[in-house]
C-alpha cells in the first residue's frame, strides 16, 4: 500500500479511538452514565431532547467520517467509500428512531434490546461487516477477470 493509504487508515482509526474517548466532553449523551452501570433498576437520567438529537447527529457524522477513511484508504474506491457511507446512514436511519422510541418508551421495550441500539447509533459498529464484504467483492472482481 502506499503510505497516503497508510495515513487515510491510522487517520480513520485514529479518529475512531479519540471520538470514543473523548465522548464525555465532547458529546451530549446523559445515558453513557446510565449503560455504563448495567444495572436497568437504576433511575433513567433526565435530558433534552434537542441536545441529545444533535448529539447523536454529531457523533454519527464524526464516525462516518472517520470510517470513510478507513474504507478509502484500504480499497482506494470513491465509488465504493461512498456505496459504504449509504451504508452507514441507511443503518443510522433505521436504528436512532428505534433507540429513541427506547428512550421515549424509558426502555419498556427492554433494556439490553435498547442497550444494543444504542450501540449501533453511537459505534461505527456497521464498518465491521462493510470491510470484509468489500475485500470480497474486491476477490470476485479480480477472480472474474483471470477467468
Amino acid at each position: 500500500m502506499k503510505v497516503l493509504n497508510w495515513i487515510l487508515i491510522i487517520s480513520g482509526i485514529c479518529g475512531l479511538i479519540g471520538v470514543r474517548g473523548l465522548e464525555e466532553s465532547l458529546f451530549y449523551d446523559p445515558f453513557l452514565g446510565y449503560f455504563h452501570e448495567a444495572n436497568k433498576n437504576i433511575e433513567i437520567p433526565s435530558f433534552e431532547w434537542g441536545k441529545l438529537i444533535l448529539g447523536h447527529l454529531f457523533r454519527f457524522a464524526l464516525n462516518l467520517f472517520f470510517s470513510c477513511l478507513i474504507i478509502q484508504g484500504i480499497f482506494k474506491n470513491k465509488q465504493w467509500t461512498m456505496q459504504g457511507a449509504v451504508m452507514m446512514m441507511i443503518v443510522f436511519a433505521i436504528a436512532l428512531p428505534i433507540y429513541f422510541y427506547c428512550i421515549y418508551d424509558q426502555f419498556g421495550i427492554g433494556y439490553l434490546f435498547s442497550f444494543y441500539m444504542r450501540r449501533f447509533v453511537i459505534q461505527p459498529l456497521i464498518i465491521l461487516l462493510i470491510i470484509p464484504m468489500f475485500y470480497y467483492r474486491k476477490q470476485m472482481l479480480v477472480k472474474n477477470k483471470k477467468s
